[in-house]
């Protein structure tokens, strides 16, 4: 059984903080922004600061030609599908919305799992996986009944957690040999430049300098979410095994909800709490699964 050091608590307490507030400050940023070019600028942000992190613990940011290979497919699921989908899901969907269906993560990490690797599911998980799907429909159908409802939204944002989740899998039983800050720094590098391939040909055109609201959006993903908390994420995606690592976060959620009702002005409706509670008991199931696990 791995267990967490306080250093590791610490750690999951401020990236649950930083990314639960994160979701208006997104929406902030993508509302009128183009969203890629957002990801983009703050990814460049983040990268000195990666940089100078690894320089000051004495690590080397060397990739070898061995490496380059399981960076890429490690860096197309945890980074690059997630972080372009998420933006347009984000600009589509209350910022609490996006939250929600966004962290149904881990249970996307259990199917993965099952499918790509075999491993096999108690009743328990089967339980979880049912509520996460419950919640998850719940607010496909409000998008679906309201007249300016954003079905694709939702479907775009249950995409790229559905990657996020296999991507976790993945990270968690690879044994490429690099440090945590190192694969980060370069799943982090290749991703912006694709994401700016991607910029170039479709925002071109609305390239603007950022309003005030928009760089201190910037600013915060750039030295915080991409600088600080991915470093710490990928950190316990590894060390742990990858539904533990999901359930560590298992408040962002909740966190995105209000945070987004009080600096937006959004208003949850009945089938968001609804939706919240029952995800957040579908990863309460499969946490209590780890834990029996540990037992036996």
């Amino acid at each position: 059984m791995t267990s967490l050091s306080r250093r590791d608590w610490l750690m999951v307490v401020l990236l649950t903080l930083a990314w639960g507030i994160n979701w208006p400050i997104m929406k902030i940023g993508v509302q009128e922004f183009p969203p890629l070019t957002f990801r983009v600028l703050g990814m460049l942000l983040g990268l000195p600061l990666i940089w100078f992190a690894a320089r000051m613990q004495g690590l080397s940011l060397a990739l070898r030609r061995d490496q380059v290979g399981p960076v890429i497919r490690l860096a197309i699921p945890n980074m690059l599908v997630w972080h372009a989908l998420i933006v347009y899901g984000v600009r589509m969907l209350s910022s609490g919305r996006a939250a929600i269906l966004g962290y149904t993560m881990p249970v996307w990490a259990v199917l993965a799992g099952l499918v790509f690797f075999g491993d096999r599911l108690p009743a328990r998980a089967w339980f979880g996986i049912a509520c996460a799907l419950g919640g998850a429909l719940l607010l496909l159908s409000s998008e679906f009944g309201r007249l300016a409802g954003q079905p694709l939204g939702s479907a775009i944002v249950l995409l790229a957690a559905a990657t996020w989740g296999y991507g976790t899998v993945l990270i968690q039983r690879s044994r490429i040999d690099m440090s945590t800050i190192s694969l980060t720094f370069w799943m982090m590098a290749l991703t912006a430049l694709a994401l700016l391939v991607g910029a170039v040909v479709l925002e071109r055109d609305a390239w603007r300098a950022p309003t005030g609201a928009e760089l201190a959006a910037i600013v915060y993903n750039g030295l915080v979410i991409f600088g600080l908390v991915h470093v710490a994420w990928f950190r316990l995606a590894r060390l742990l095994p990858p539904v533990a690592s999901g359930v560590s976060v298992m408040m962002i959620p909740v966190l995105g909800v209000f945070s987004g009702a009080w600096a937006l002005g959004e208003t949850p409706h009945w089938q968001d709490y609804a939706a919240m509670l029952l995800i957040l008991v579908a990863m309460s199931a499969v946490l209590l699964k780890r834990r029996a696990a540990a037992l036996t």
